[in-house]
């Protein structure tokens, strides 16, 4: 069970930094052997039942079954640098709608390549300096990376801002928020399809990086997937991953829509509200290991005391669920740093690199690159970072690989041309979902009066 708890600490870039990692899970195990073990209350599941109970989860979210025809299409191909071009790119999401996406493809690589998808955090989209420099970095380790705008933001909001939170706004005479969540989640497995469907990737190495809000839809994504998609072979879940319980903080209703909505849906998991994490990583279980990422004063993490002894606690839990220790979550604390991306540092690169083989990447240059402070970047670059984020301890102070990135512009990541978004902006945007929505809810509730 210790051993669990703590992953290459022989990774870390210096003695250091070994000692202060060291300490912190020094102190997190034994709180955690002094935890009541009584905690540990999940029951054995089947794994046909298991099977049974992704299926309702889907159901509960109204995640579409069959997952929509992709409908895949290119607008424009540019050259970044020697290594890297990228793709203007939509594909298809529920009710026809199209998902605005910018793919950073490699130039160079030999063979089949991994793949990798980016999901954001509130405020986030294809814009933020995250998702653009994960696209840059692994896609110069020879991966192709998908980024995209969550409904609401960007090329998905009715006024093409940034940090815009439409989807976190209450829609009148939607009865089910989880209807948002739910397309979100969505919107992750089709990315997914997406880059398995490219005929340069390797569909058995992908792997789906989840920050924050995008850490949930993460986890909740991969553990749904069904047969129309393939086994996504890593995760990592920064600034999140301690799926709670009953009334912590994915329960929360700040963020109805897009959270607390969705899982409150999965109340009706055997064991309730409490088993709703260990019955979902059980399920993710089956297709590969996750990684998560967190700082110590990450207020996300810590508002319940969720901090190392809360996820020995669930791996035993999963544990319980699903009779297997295989693909237990596996985790990575950072002393004194609270809500970041941290799937652009050394830790990250090695282990995606262990998961997927990184065609144009070793472990040992992995371990030679120079890194560079996130707000370093940034402000060189003047790619967008959210309001208060630059600060040393949130995302400015993340140690990202320096590979001399260049920045991009606001309109080079438009996927949609202008005039063609304008001509019809419902395509993409939630005010053109939300009557497709409240339509479907009408017929759902005409078909359950007319059969009691």
């Amino acid at each position: 069970m210790i051993a669990s708890t703590i992953f290459a600490l022989d990774q870390l870039s210096s003695t250091k930094g070994r000692v202060r990692r060291a300490c912190v899970f020094a102190v997190a195990i034994v709180f955690a052997l002094l935890a009541p073990q009584a905690k540990v209350h999940a029951q054995s599941i089947r794994p046909a039942q298991l099977e049974q109970l992704r299926i309702q989860a889907n159901q509960a979210l109204f995640i579409d079954s069959p997952l929509p025809p992709l409908a895949a299409h290119t607008f424009a191909t540019l050259p970044v640098n020697d290594n890297v071009r990228i793709e203007h790119v939509t594909f298809a999401t529920q009710f026809g709608m199209r998902v605005p996406a910018i793919i950073y493809v490699p130039t160079h690589h030999r063979g089949k390549v991994p793949a990798i998808v980016v999901v954001n955090g509130h405020g986030g989209d294809k814009s933020s300096w995250y998702a653009v420099y994960t696209g840059l970095l692994y896609a110069t380790a020879g991966a192709v990376v998908v980024t995209y705008d969550p409904i609401g933001e960007f090329e998905r909001s009715v006024t093409r801002a940034s940090e815009a939170g439409e989807h976190d706004k209450p829609i009148p005479g939607l009865t089910h928020p989880e209807r948002v969540g739910g397309l979100m989640i969505e919107d992750v497995q089709q990315a997914v399809r997406y880059a398995a469907c490219r005929p340069e990737v390797d569909s058995s190495r992908i792997a789906v990086l989840g920050y924050s809000m995008g850490s949930f839809h993460t986890i909740l994504a991969t553990a749904l997937a069904g047969p129309q998609l393939p086994k996504i072979r890593a995760v990592v879940l920064s600034g999140g991953g301690n799926l709670d319980g009953a009334n912590q903080y994915w329960d929360q209703g700040r963020t109805l829509n897009c959270q607390a909505g969705p899982y409150r849906a999965l109340d009706f998991f055997p064991g309730g509200g409490d088993a709703r994490g260990p019955i979902l990583y059980a399920l993710r279980a089956r297709s590969g290991p996750t990684l998560l990422m967190n700082g110590t004063e990450d207020h996300l993490i810590t508002q319940f005391n969720e901090l190392e002894p809360f996820f020995v606690g669930l791996r035993d839990r999963i544990a319980a669920v699903s009779g297997s220790r295989t693909n237990l979550p596996e985790t990575i604390w950072y002393e004194h740093v609270g809500h970041r991306p941290s799937f652009i540092d050394r830790d990250a690169a090695l282990w995606l690199n262990k998961q997927l083989h990184f065609p144009n990447w070793t472990d040992a240059q992995i371990q030679a690159f120079p890194t560079i402070k996130a707000a370093d970047w940034v402000t060189q670059t003047g790619v967008r970072i959210s309001r208060g984020y630059i600060v040393e301890p949130k995302e400015g102070g993340i140690n990202a690989l320096d590979l001399h990135l260049p920045g991009l512009t606001r309109e080079q990541l438009s996927a949609v041309p202008l005039d063609l978004w304008q001509k019809d902006p419902a395509l993409y945007t939630l005010p053109g979902w939300i009557p497709h929505a409240l339509a479907a809810e009408s017929t759902a509730s005409s078909v359950q009066s007319n059969h009691p």
